[in-house]
């Protein structure tokens, strides 16, 4: 009988559990304001929806430098002698490249927009990830590193699930000073800090004020979960692309052979992964959706080949900032 009882404590000790970890997936509705009023409209929001039209979004080029971004009549990136050095990582003989298809997207996934200093559009992708401030969306640190501590956030939101000129949820203005970049990555660079490459934006209310995970919901945030996983569902925005690309693959260890980008990194073959897609979420199921353990980005920031891409790791670094 106590063997029972201890089972069946167990039992509900995991259910409670669950119960907790489709809470946060579950937050749909707009949220009210501390004082329970609805929450009020975002004029800045407002300016940008305007701002950002169907055109523009569509003529954004990728964040620079990235994953390879040059096309072909395919529309795949395809490798030059400009980004293809003898220590990059293509796909190995014989090995299966699952191919990406289009879809319409997630609402946890979306891509980032913004002009850069000389005015021209500029594009990485995203996911919106748990956090008590239902404001947090995850990238890649060369996407949004111009943005950190004081720099002007030019025009810089979030659209979740974009696809096909759409903004289905409206776009969400990173607050002023919002983007955290870790200081290793600045000290380092873009190469030597390759294992860094990963960034958080603190976005404010959408137009009609509510919060961006209270509007599409988020997905988990995952550290120290180790280089192998599978399956693995990676989601990304190519530049000019009507509709994002899912694959599903697995990660595996891959030790940098490239003296100037030092580090291990979760690999992944994908076909198709071009610029823009730089800061997707590398997803694998979770209690109540998905969880995220690694975005596109680090060594070569995020691969010089549309076959292979890496993120850095996602360990004590990531928990830190």
């Amino acid at each position: 009988m106590v063997h029972r009882t201890v089972r069946r404590r167990g039992f509900i000790r995991y259910a409670a559990w669950c119960a907790a970890a489709l809470l946060p997936a579950a937050g749909l509705a707009p949220a009210a304001a501390a004082d329970g009023a609805p929450p009020g409209p975002n004029p800045v929001a407002a300016r940008l929806d305007a701002y950002w039209t169907a055109a523009r979004m569509a003529s954004a080029l990728p964040a620079a430098p990235g994953k390879a971004a040059e096309t072909g009549s395919a529309g795949k990136a395809l490798p030059t002698a400009a980004t293809v050095s003898p220590t990059v990582d293509g796909p190995r003989p014989g090995e299966y490249i699952p191919p990406s298809q289009s879809f319409d997207g997630m609402p946890q996934t979306g891509t980032f927009f913004w002009t850069d200093a000389t005015g021209t559009g500029r594009t990485c992708s995203g996911s919106v990830v748990r956090s008590p401030g239902h404001a947090l969306v995850l990238s890649a640190g060369h996407c949004l590193k111009g943005y950190a501590g004081t720099s002007p956030a030019r025009d810089l939101g979030f659209v979740p699930q974009y696809h096909d000129g759409l903004k289905p949820y409206g776009i969400f203005p990173v607050r002023s000073n919002g983007v955290y970049v870790a200081q290793q990555y600045y000290d380092l660079g873009e190469h030597a800090g390759a294992e860094y490459d990963f960034a958080f934006a603190v976005t404010g209310p959408g137009e009609d004020g509510t919060l961006i995970q209270d509007a599409v919901g988020g997905v988990q945030l995952l550290t120290g979960t180790g280089y192998h996983q599978a399956p693995v569902r990676m989601i990304g925005y190519p530049a000019g692309a009507e509709k994002p690309l899912e694959c599903w693959s697995r990660t595996t260890e891959w030790d940098s052979d490239d003296p100037s980008d030092p580090g291990a990194f979760p690999r992944i073959a994908c076909d198709a992964f071009v610029g823009g897609t730089s800061g997707g979420p590398m997803l694998v199921p979770w209690p109540g959706g998905w969880a995220v353990i690694g975005v596109i980005g680090g060594y070569h920031t995020g691969g010089n080949t549309p076959q292979v891409s890496y993120s850095s790791y996602f360990g004590s670094a990531t928990r830190a900032l």
